[in-house]
């Protein structure tokens, strides 16, 4: 075993369940702090809030037949203490590579990991022990031991760590509770639904009282309706226990629903981050803009068909204008406000505008006729007359009598 001349592991680090004084303050419906199982002639490092994860110049290179393969470059960013991170990209982005260097499944080629404030690459083995202790995990497909009752399952890392039958007994009964799963303590993982065997495996990386919980595609393998039980689980965890919940995926949708913040990865590199509803709303990188795609309200099949560049010259023609809101400013769609400003009768032909946030992000495709002339759009999408963060003319068409 290498040793190491960095600090060591924080006491908070050294008990079983790794939970930090305010960590198991966060953690108390888990009962009190497992045994501690390790020596206490330790230095504590300057403390961090207990759940930070921060990369720093941190870049990942593997070996192939090929060649060096970069599935990481250059990555440095701040996760908070008890946030709920989202991480996306495409299939190869690096999204997997990056969550497991939390951990330290995988080791960074350069740069480093910390956690808590600690550089995890200085921990020996005993302190990497009581990291992950403190890093629960869960998998796209589960991860369950199929010979083992859900109770054991949730029981194991429990009784690996040397918790006393009465103490592991205790946590377990309340994490079956916790995840709605109280009924099915003698039910083996072959007689589980996909949102049953997530649900377990959920009890199973909360049992040792994490302060982070990584989640691997953990929706991936889901229908709809399960994947929203699992992603609200998720968030009432991350309320109830202050706990930093860190997640992969591809799916946009699952982002929208549950993260704070959000990573976008293309190609190993930060392509965007920040804030889930400014990055919905105003995009900036192809990257999140295609990742974005399925969830956008496009124009409907008939309008689409009827649109022309210019105004038809004989019924009723009408000028289509799109609204765009991306949740700057509290801004949202107002429809009186809408006709008074473009002063004519304007109809709704379509729309679709979500919440993400307490922020209205979306657009509606509005007509008006096309002999009025249309105000100064300008001052439509900035200060305080703005109906819009954009109105962009799309067409015209010859009537709307019936509007979609």
């Amino acid at each position: 075993m290498t040793l190491i001349a960095t600090p060591h592991p924080p006491a908070a680090w050294r008990t079983a369940s790794g939970s930090s004084p305010a960590a198991a303050a966060r953690h108390a419906p888990y009962g009190p702090a497992l045994q501690d199982t390790a020596t206490t002639d330790r230095q504590e490092p300057a403390q961090s809030p207990a759940g930070s994860v921060v990369f720093e110049g941190l870049s990942k290179v593997y070996a192939s037949s090929a060649g060096p393969v970069a599935a990481l470059d250059s990555i440095s960013l701040s996760i908070p203490a008890g946030s709920i991170f989202g991480i996306i990209g495409r299939s190869g982005a690096g999204k997997s590579s990056l969550l497991r260097t939390i951990n330290r499944l995988e080791s960074p080629t350069t740069g480093r990991v910390l956690v808590d404030g600690v550089d995890i690459a200085g921990l020996d083995d005993e302190g990497l022990v009581a990291l992950r202790r403190r890093i629960g995990m869960i998998f796209q497909h589960f991860n369950l031991l199929a010979a083992k009752t859900v109770y054991d399952n949730v029981a194991l890392p429990l009784r690996v760590a040397g918790v006393r039958p009465a103490e592991v007994h205790r946590r377990v009964e309340e994490l079956l509770a916790l995840v709605g799963l109280q009924d099915k303590h003698r039910t083996y993982p072959a007689r589980l639904s996909g949102g049953q065997k997530q649900r377990v495996g959920i009890a199973r990386a909360l049992a040792t009282g994490p302060e982070i919980l990584l989640c691997d595609e953990a929706t991936s393998a889901l229908d709809p309706e399960t994947t929203h039980s699992i992603l609200q689980l998720l968030r009432d965890i991350n309320r109830r226990l202050g706990i930093t919940v860190i997640l992969i995926t591809h799916e946009m949708s699952v982002i929208r629903e549950i993260a704070d913040q959000v990573l976008v990865l293309e190609q190993g590199r930060i392509a965007e981050r920040g804030e889930v509803w400014r990055v919905f709303g105003a995009p900036e990188h192809d990257a999140t803009r295609a990742l974005l795609a399925p969830l956008q309200h496009g124009l409907p099949d008939e309008l689409q068909a009827r649109l022309q560049a210019d105004p038809p010259a004989s019924g009723n023609p009408q000028r289509v204008l799109r609204l765009g809101y991306t949740g700057v400013a509290g801004l949202e769609p107002d429809f009186a406000r809408i006709t008074a400003a473009l002063q004519g009768p304007v109809r709704l032909l379509h729309g679709g505008v979500d919440r993400i946030r307490g922020h209205a992000q979306g657009g509606l495709i509005v007509s008006l006729p096309a002999g009025v002339a249309l105000p100064n759009v300008s001052s439509l999408v900035q200060g305080p007359d703005a109906i819009a963060h954009s109105i962009e003319v799309i067409g015209y068409v010859a009537d709307v009598e019936h509007p979609l």
